[in-house]
């Protein structure tokens, strides 16, 4: 067993789940802000409904990121001291505003939010959604200011071995931050538009399978009413207007996923020229990008990959914004690797039995290429998928097929892909350093620590492998959780987020404020229905 690999699979498995929840937190937290808002604009019910359905639904997730989220931060300690000794110093001030600042706004105006529906009035409350929401936001963009910072290492110097932040501001505006924070907010309003579109789609097919909903001569649909509560015209509505609203934020944002995507290759080809060349299989320096290579499974040899197709100048273009600049191939690339950063890890405790062995510099290929390229093919797929929402629902229904609806929602899960391929290529893409070198003149070039320095020295592999066994099984559980509560609450529709729609006719006073109740009935207007 090696301490190495296990803490690395432990950091990979705990952080991949967790990042499940961040880019639906912060997309649907947007998503429900702006429907709220139009909710208070408008008046019209459904928007209301809307903002109750996914707001439970929102809070699931965020909990459910926040109970996932706090093992992060403590495997820094746990199993990677002595990278936490090295970037300590510059660490402490983003992710101590990321603790102290933002996420204390969020939980508190989210509580606000949670509580606050009869209790504050209606331009507040809109308010401690937004503030909740923005919090969230500043919560992601510190988490990327550090890990832009290994990405591209800036403001600091080194002092005693260890880099001492000197320039808070250059930290905080590292341009491979600030280009990886949009990149990452239209990431995860790709995930809500897919979540609003899958679910809004099964709910409008069940109204057409249950009979509600009918299709006139000409094709558009003609609403219903059922006797069931909360299955009125309006709850139409709320699903028309869910599944183009999700299809339109979909499509918005792979156009900006596109476009930031585009600033941050140029970017890693300048800081990270390995990674990005090794992204396309690119091991002799050329123009051409790779549509599709093939190679021997876990070859370490750059020459075993034979490129399938290829297309001349796109590599240029996505390197240089031309067509015809040569860009440095792997082969050229790990010439100037063990030029700079020596051949072989150096002959120091630190590396325990790693010390001494040859460096691979090139990062394990077939990670780096298909990850790159599932970033890109999931992220088109959810575009593509809501282009097609928004062309076959403009009758004011979806077709009657199951096959499709079914589709609809397991398309959900394609913008996650996306994300957790995304970041997958960009953290081992790095390799095999924890925090890279910088060729690139605007970074700090002789700033790096290779991950095999940066385990915990007291930690037995024994211990790693059970913290190991028991974060996967406890993940795993929390899994199962939010998976039910979601589908629970999704299969109950609006209704389940608001029991009032079922309640209100018995339980208003004859003026419309709400009554007691009743026996065993909640209250018209209690807000623990919605919380819990």
């Amino acid at each position: 067993m090696d301490a190495l690999e296990i803490a690395r699979w432990q950091f990979g498995i705990t952080t991949v789940y967790h990042f499940m929840m961040v880019p639906l937190t912060i997309g649907l937290g947007l998503v429900v802000a702006v429907i709220q808002t139009l909710w208070y604009r408008t008046g019209k019910p459904e928007y209301l409904r809307m903002t109750k359905f996914w707001g439970k639904l929102f809070l699931i997730n965020f909990i459910m990121g926040v109970a996932t989220g706090i093992v992060q931060e403590f495997q820094f300690g746990m199993a990677w001291s002595e990278y936490s000794r090295f970037v300590g110093d510059v660490f402490g001030a983003p992710l101590a505003m990321e603790a102290l600042l933002a996420f204390f706004v969020e939980s508190t105006f989210l509580g606000l939010w949670i509580f606050g529906w009869k209790q504050l009035k209606p331009g507040v409350h809109l308010a401690c959604l937004w503030i909740a929401v923005i919090g969230s936001v500043f919560s992601a963009y510190f988490i990327i200011v550090a890990n832009s910072w290994m990405q591209h290492p800036v403001g600091v110097e080194m002092i005693n071995g260890r880099p001492v932040m000197t320039d808070a501001w250059a930290v905080f505006t590292n341009n491979t931050a600030l280009v990886a924070v949009p990149h990452t907010i239209f990431g995860a309003l790709a995930v809500a538009g897919s979540f609003l579109l899958g679910i809004a789609w099964y709910h409008l097919w069940r109204r057409r399978h249950d009979g509600v909903d009918t299709v006139g001569a000409d094709g558009r649909v003609i609403p219903g009413e059922s006797a069931v509560p909360g299955r009125d015209r309006a709850d139409h509505a709320v699903w028309i207007r869910s599944v183009r609203i999700g299809a339109v934020v979909a499509m918005i944002s792979f156009a900006g996923t596109a476009v930031t995507g585009d600033l941050q290759g140029k970017l890693m080809f300048e800081q990270q020229p390995m990674k990005m060349a090794a992204a396309e299989a690119a091991c002799h320096d050329g123009t051409g990008f790779s549509v599709l290579s093939v190679g021997n499974l876990g070859s370490k040899n750059c020459d075993d990959i034979v490129a399938v197709i290829e297309v001349p100048g796109i590599l240029s273009f996505l390197a240089k914004g031309d067509f015809s600049t040569e860009v440095k191939g792997v082969n050229s690339l790990l010439d100037r690797y063990k030029a700079d950063y020596g051949t072989n890890l150096p002959d120091n405790p630190i590396y325990g039995e790693r010390a001494g062995q040859e460096i691979q510099y090139v990062p394990v290929m077939e990670v780096t290429y298909w990850g790159f390229r599932m970033m890109i093919g999931f992220g088109g797929l959810a575009a593509f998928a809501a282009l097609v929402a928004l062309w076959a629902t403009r009758k004011g229904t979806v077709p009657a097929s199951r096959g499709i609806m079914r589709l609809a929602v397991f398309g959900i899960l394609a913008p996650f892909g996306a994300n957790a391929a995304g970041w997958i290529f960009t953290e081992m893409g790095r390799q095999p350093f924890v925090v890279a070198p910088n060729p690139d003149p605007s970074g700090i070039d002789q700033v790096f620590m290779f991950t095999a320095a940066a385990v915990s020295p007291g930690v037995s592999a024994g211990e790693l492998l059970t913290s190991l066994i028991v974060l996967t099984a406890v993940y795993a559980v929390l899994l199962v959780v939010e998976v039910k509560l979601l589908v629970k609450y999704i299969r109950g529709g609006v209704v389940s987020a608001m029991p009032e729609l079922v309640h209100a006719p018995a339980d208003q006073n004859e003026d419309g404020t709400p009554g007691d109740g009743g026996p065993g009935k909640p209250e018209a207007g209690d807000v623990l229905a919605f919380a819990y």
